[in-house]
């Protein structure tokens, strides 16, 4: 891709604010094709840059429905000079953006997620959803188990391409003996592991009803709106050996995934679209549990080869599955690292970031803006 070729990336939160699977993928392309984000803060006007990136945001009025709202936004993007802008979806209000503000700039569209839960809304909404995605040049789903799966994205086939997400090794810290330690001396190891955001779509409820009464210990990372609900249920169910970590950061993250026996996703709704933390388990060679959702998360983690996949929304099953790593550690193990191959081979952020800086490439050639 031409060094000249400016690209801006936008979605509704980014680092160092708001730390999640998805402002992960927005900092790996961002970073991988020398783009700067765009974004919404709830500090208002701010600019800075995370990890070598650039990131300019609007002050971020209020949220409704888990849709961010920003109207300085739009001037933002109106006088940004970026020759491609690129999109992150499900997010609305960035629908609203491009439409007033996009002056007709090629755009790139991925779709992370189907809208699930605001089914009377997602109606409503659906003619600008409509409007916006006949503008892109391209749509990229993350999987073609997504694809397959999701109606909406089978209105659009002649626009989709599929990169799936990657991360790259490089960006994570080395957790030092000292933090490894600490850690260690918290939780001992060999415990069961979720890192991310706190949120309904998790399936966390139905992951501390699972280790109730189990000998190992199973650590829940991550902070969210479901914290003080998963608090309250594990209180009452008397699960001791769950714990609640609150926000981690990369460095005791990285600490967590080299302590675990497992990485546990039990998410168990279609909002879960591929797990970045599933990537993050398999970089770290370690066996992985989630639920077939009809997702990524089934294309990231192969049944049987890198871990275990269960029904949905089932804690015996999350409880069976977890217990057959747990008895069997040479097992995990050769699960484990059957991962780090999969990740080797189809989830680095180079292999992500190449994809992109190609499809960029095309659709500019496309538009006659190619340099």
């Amino acid at each position: 891709m031409d060094p000249s070729i400016k690209i801006t990336q936008c979605y509704r939160t980014f680092f160092p604010e708001s730390q999640g699977g998805l402002e992960q993928v927005v900092l790996e392309i961002a970073r991988g094709t020398t783009s700067r984000v765009l974004t919404l803060s709830n500090s208002g006007y701010t600019k800075g840059e995370y990890r070598n990136v650039q990131f300019l945001a609007a002050r971020r009025w209020f949220t409704v429905a888990s849709c961010c709202i920003g109207p300085g936004l739009i001037k933002l993007i109106y006088k940004d000079l970026a020759d491609l802008l690129h999109f992150h979806y499900p997010w609305p209000f960035g629908d609203v953006v491009y439409c007033l503000a996009g002056r007709s700039r090629p755009l790139v569209i991925t779709y992370h997620s189907d809208i699930v839960r605001q089914r009377t809304l997602g109606a409503l909404y659906k003619p600008l959803m409509r409007r916006f995605f006949n503008k892109a040049d391209r749509i990229v789903a993350t999987s073609e188990n997504y694809v397959k799966s999701s109606d909406v994205l089978s209105e659009f086939q002649h626009k989709i391409e599929i990169i799936p997400l990657g991360i790259d090794e490089h960006g994570y810290p080395c957790p030092s003996q000292v933090l490894q330690s600490r850690v260690r001396e918290r939780y001992g190891r060999n415990f069961m592991l979720f890192v991310g955001v706190l949120r309904y779509y998790k399936g966390l409820e139905f992951l501390v009803r699972a280790a109730v009464g189990q000998g190992y210990q199973v650590v829940i990372a991550g902070k969210g709106p479901e914290w003080r609900r998963l608090h309250s249920l594990a209180e009452q169910l008397g699960a001791a050996n769950v714990h609640f970590t609150g926000f981690v950061d990369e460095e005791e993250k990285m600490a967590l995934m080299r302590l675990c026996r497992a990485v546990v996703l039990p998410s168990h709704l279609r909002s879960e679209a591929f797990g970045v933390t599933l990537i993050e388990g398999l970089m770290s060679a370690k066996p992985l549990i989630s639920c077939e959702i009809g997702t990524g998360t089934s294309f990231v983690n192969v049944d049987g080869e890198t871990g275990h996949v269960v029904p949905p929304a089932n804690p015996a099953a999350l409880r069976e599955a977890m217990n057959d790593l747990w008895l069997n550690p040479d097992k995990a193990e050769r699960m484990g690292w059957a991962g780090r191959q999969r990740y080797e081979k189809l989830f680095t952020g180079e292999r992500m970031a190449a994809a992109y800086r190609k499809l960029y490439d095309e659709v500019l050639s496309e538009r006659g803006l190619a340099r």
